[in-house]
C-alpha cells in the first residue's frame, strides 16, 4: 500500500479559519503571520487519528483564495514561504502530509498577466493566457471577477507545471485540484505527468461534482475525485429514513473502487455542515460510520469533528457560517462537542486497525424500511468488516453473515450463529471477524 492508502486528512480553510481579513491587504501594509497558528493545531489532529493536513488555498488571492493573483506567493494575510515551508516541516516531523489547494481554472481580475492583458490587449505576452467572450474574458460559471484561464495555451500548462514543481519542491505531498471538472481533463494529464516525472509520490485529488468521475483518473492522470454522490446519498437517506438510495450509492462507489479509491467525506468548505444538514442529530454517528468503513479516502472538515453547525446560502457572504474563525488554540475549544470528537477517534482507530479498507468494495446484506446492513472483505480474505445500521425510531433486525464476530463500535448485539443483529432505535453497529468470504 502506498502513503495515499493510509491517509486521513483532515481539512481546513485558512483564510476563514485562521480569522483572516476578508479582502486582500492594501499595497504595503505587514504580513499578518497566521500559518504558524496551524502548527498548535497539529497534536489535535493527530490526535482524531488523521495524518494530512488538507489546506484551502493559502496563495495571494483578491479574497476567499479562489480568486488567486499569484500562485507563487504565500497570501499576505496568511504569512510567507517561509511560514508555510515550517508548517510542511513541523508537520512531516510529526507525520503529516500536507495537501495544497491549487485553483487552475480561473484567477482574479489582478492575476498580473491578467492586468496584463486587460491593459494591452493583444499586444500582451499573456494574451493567449485568456479567451475573449463578448466585450470581456471568459469567466467561471459566470462569475466576472473570476477570469477563467485558456487551457488550449502551453504557456497556461507551463505556468501550471511549474507553480506545481514548485511547491513540491517545498516538501508538500499533493494537490486539490479546485473546480477540476471545469477543466480539459488532457490538460490535467499534461501537468500531472510533468510533476510526477519529478515527484513520483505526488497524489492529485481533483473536485469533480458530477460526471464521468473514472475519466478524470483515466484520462486526466488525477490519483482521485471528490466522491459527491455518496455525501448527497448519506445525508439524503438518513433524512428521508430510506437506505435504498444510499445503497444505489454504494453501488456506484464499487464500480468506481474498480479504477481508484474516491476522496469521501460528509462535509467540506462549499457544503452546509453536516451537523446542520442532518434532521436527526442521532444520525451523525450514522453518517460517520459509513465514512469510515466504505472504499476511499476519507476527510474531515475541521469543526465536523466538534459537530459544528452552519448552513450554506446562494447570496454574497453565503459561504460565511461554514466557514467561521477558530480558536488560535484546539485548547480554547471548550467541551462543546466533544463526544462528537471522541466519536471521531473511535471510528478513526476503527479506519487505522483496517486500512485495507481504502479499496474494500461493500456488499449488501439487509436492505429495507430504515435498515441497511453491508460488508467488507479484505483482498486476501483475511478479516471482515460489517456494518448494520437503523435509520428509524423503532428497534430493528438486521443480517450479516453468521460468523464469531467481535463488536468494536455501536450500540447492538449480534448472533454469531444466525447472523442476525438486534439494532436498538436510530442506532448502528461495527464488527469484525477473519475469515468470511462475501
Amino acid at each position: 500500500m502506498s502513503w495515499p492508502d493510509h491517509a486521513i486528512w483532515w481539512h481546513v480553510h485558512p483564510l476563514s479559519f485562521l480569522g483572516a481579513e476578508p479582502d486582500a491587504l492594501p499595497a504595503g501594509a505587514p504580513v499578518r503571520h497566521r500559518l504558524p497558528v496551524l502548527v498548535d493545531w497539529l497534536d489535535h489532529l493527530v490526535g482524531l487519528g488523521c495524518n494530512g493536513l488538507a489546506l484551502g488555498p493559502v496563495f495571494a488571492a483578491e479574497t476567499h483564495g479562489y480568486d488567486t493573483t499569484d500562485h507563487f506567493r504565500v497570501d499576505p494575510r496568511l504569512g510567507t514561504e517561509a511560514d508555510l515551508v515550517e508548517l510542511v516541516d513541523r508537520a512531516a516531523s510529526r507525520g503529516v502530509r500536507v495537501l495544497l489547494d491549487g485553483v487552475f481554472n480561473h484567477v482574479g481580475r489582478s492575476f498580473a498577466p491578467f492586468a496584463d492583458v486587460a491593459r494591452r490587449g493583444a499586444a500582451s505576452p499573456y494574451a493567449d493566457w485568456f479567451v475573449p467572450e463578448g466585450d470581456d474574458f471568459r469567466t467561471f460559471e459566470g462569475h466576472r471577477h473570476l477570469v477563467a484561464l485558456n487551457h488550449a495555451s502551453p504557456a497556461v500548462a507551463d505556468h501550471v507545471a511549474d507553480v506545481l514543481g514548485h511547491w513540491l519542491d517545498r516538501g508538500v505531498a499533493g494537490w486539490r485540484l479546485d473546480a477540476a471538472y471545469a477543466v480539459p481533463r488532457p490538460f490535467w494529464r499534461t501537468v500531472t505527468d510533468r510533476a510526477r516525472a519529478r515527484h513520483p509520490g505526488v497524489w492529485f485529488s481533483g473536485e469533480v461534482i458530477h460526471g464521468d468521475y473514472a475519466a478524470y483518473v483515466v484520462e486526466g492522470g488525477l490519483d482521485t475525485v471528490t466522491q459527491y454522490e455518496l455525501w448527497k446519498a448519506v445525508w439524503s437517506s438518513l433524512n428521508d429514513r430510506n437506505p435504498h438510495e444510499l445503497a444505489w450509492a454504494l453501488k456506484r462507489h464499487n464500480a468506481m473502487l474498480d479504477t481508484f479509491a474516491p476522496q469521501t467525506f460528509v462535509g467540506n468548505h462549499d457544503v452546509t455542515r453536516v451537523a446542520s444538514r442532518l434532521e436527526d442529530p442521532r444520525h451523525l454517528a450514522h453518517a460517520l460510520a459509513v465514512l469510515f468503513t466504505v472504499g476511499g479516502t476519507p476527510s474531515v472538515y475541521a469543526g465536523d469533528e466538534r459537530a459544528r453547525k452552519g448552513v450554506k446560502e446562494d447570496r454574497v457572504g453565503g459561504d460565511d457560517a461554514i466557514r467561521p474563525a477558530f480558536p488560535l488554540s484546539p485548547s480554547d475549544l471548550g467541551a462543546e462537542g466533544l463526544a462528537v470528537q471522541r466519536l471521531h477517534q473511535t471510528l478513526v482507530g476503527v479506519r487505522r486497525r483496517h486500512p485495507w479498507l481504502v479499496r474494500a468494495q461493500t456488499r449488501i446484506h439487509t436492505l429495507g424500511h430504515s435498515v441497511l446492513s453491508y460488508s467488507l472483505v479484505a483482498p486476501d480474505a483475511g478479516s471482515t468488516l460489517a456494518v448494520a445500521l437503523n435509520f428509524g425510531p423503532s428497534p430493528a433486525t438486521a443480517d450479516i453473515p453468521a460468523a464469531a464476530w467481535t463488536p468494536v463500535a455501536g450500540d447492538a448485539s449480534v448472533d454469531s450463529v444466525t447472523g442476525s443483529v438486534a439494532l436498538p432505535p436510530a442506532s448502528w453497529f461495527i464488527a469484525t471477524t477473519s475469515g468470511i468470504h462475501n
